[in-house]
Parts: structure tokens; C-alpha cells; sequence
């Protein structure tokens, strides 16, 4: 009786890891289709076949298209800010110097072959704008950045931090934008003269 209920248990463990890799599967498929060909362009037809997965296992994990598309969302913000945030705090570097690694990293981003703009910027501009759900994934995300952005401009005295964050948050999403338009990473470039200039008369002389 106990290797039947080993058996049981083994069967059970093994369904449950596959419907998490089919998880898996689906919102890397999905991110990679959304991103490059747009949420409305793309069916769960196209999310499934690309995935490799049964149709069932998408409606069974996420419920909807919907559903799948807030998971995404919620993914690549959490693996994007991961990276960013790890690349803007690593090592000893003063506050101000971190400051004005942004857009630097930034230009990273824009030079990479997937890098099809904010998926966040993205499905807002997709779906209907008083919907609230997708709105405040999007804040959600940004206030994690802007905060980690005003901890280092109050690092560095900035008199104001929050005003600060917000100013080189606002040159972040411009520059997100027009690299995604233009396809040319050096919009970073311009947009890092500009948060040089505004990191240098933010901060107390001296």
C-alpha cells in the first residue's frame, strides 16, 4: 500500500511541475510575442503554438487573456527591475555617480536585438485608458524605480529627492520611448546629458 501512495505522490509532484514549467512556457511565449508584435495582435492561438503547450494549460493558469497578459506584465517588470536596480547599486560608487549611471544602462537595454520598449508604456498604449488594472501594474512598477532613484538622490543631498526622481523618471520614459521609435540607442546619450545637467544643479556644491 505505501509504494502505491509513493506512486500517488510521484505522479502528483510530476503534474505539478509540468503545469508549472507549461507556466513557464506560456508567459515567455506571450512576453516575446507581445513585445514585438503588440497584446491586440496577438491570439492565444499563436501564444499556445509558440509555447508548446495545450490550450487548457493557458486558461488553467491564467483565466484569460487578460489574465496572461497581467502575468507577463508582472514578470518582466520584476526580472527588468532586477536587473536595473542591480546594475545601478553595484559596487562602492557615490550616490551621484550611481545617479548618472542610468542612462548608460539604459543604453544597454536599447542595443539589445529584444528590446521593443516598455511593456509596461506598451500595453498601456494598447488597451482601453481608464482601465485601472493595467494602470496601476505600471505605477506599481515605476514607484519601485523612481523610490530606489530618490534613495540615492537623497544619498547624494539633493534638497528635494522625490522632485529629482520624478525629473530623471520623466527623461527615462522619453528616452524608452523614442529608442523604441527609432531604434537607435543613442537617444540614451541625449537623454544623459540632460539628467547630467539636472543631477548638477540639483545637488549642493561642493
Amino acid at each position: 500500500m505505501e509504494i502505491v501512495h509513493q506512486a500517488g505522490r510521484a505522479a502528483k509532484k510530476q503534474g505539478v511541475s509540468a503545469e508549472i514549467s507549461a507556466r513557464a512556457r506560456l508567459i515567455d511565449a506571450a512576453t516575446r510575442l507581445f513585445c514585438r508584435f503588440g497584446i491586440n495582435a496577438v491570439g492565444v492561438d499563436a501564444v499556445v503554438a509558440e509555447a508548446g503547450t495545450a490550450k487548457a494549460s493557458l486558461y488553467k493558469n491564467f483565466g484569460s487573456k487578460e489574465g496572461l497578459v497581467e502575468a507577463v506584465l508582472t514578470h518582466e517588470g520584476a526580472c527588468w527591475r532586477d536587473w536595473f536596480l542591480d546594475r545601478l547599486s553595484d559596487g562602492d560608487a557615490p550616490p551621484e555617480q550611481r545617479l548618472a549611471r542610468i542612462f548608460p544602462i539604459l543604453k544597454e537595454w536599447f542595443a539589445k536585438e529584444s528590446f521593443f520598449g516598455c511593456p509596461f508604456i506598451n500595453a498601456i498604449g494598447e488597451h482601453d485608458k481608464a482601465d485601472d488594472r493595467l494602470r496601476q501594474l505600471t505605477i506599481s512598477h515605476k514607484l519601485v524605480v523612481l523610490e530606489a532613484i530618490e534613495d540615492l538622490a537623497r544619498e547624494a543631498q539633493a534638497p528635494d529627492p522625490a522632485l529629482l526622481a520624478h525629473q530623471i523618471g520623466l527623461l527615462m520614459d522619453g528616452a524608452i520611448v523614442a529608442a523604441m521609435v527609432t531604434k537607435d540607442p543613442g537617444t540614451a546619450d541625449l537623454a544623459q546629458a540632460a539628467a547630467l545637467q539636472l543631477i548638477r544643479v540639483s545637488l549642493p556644491k561642493g
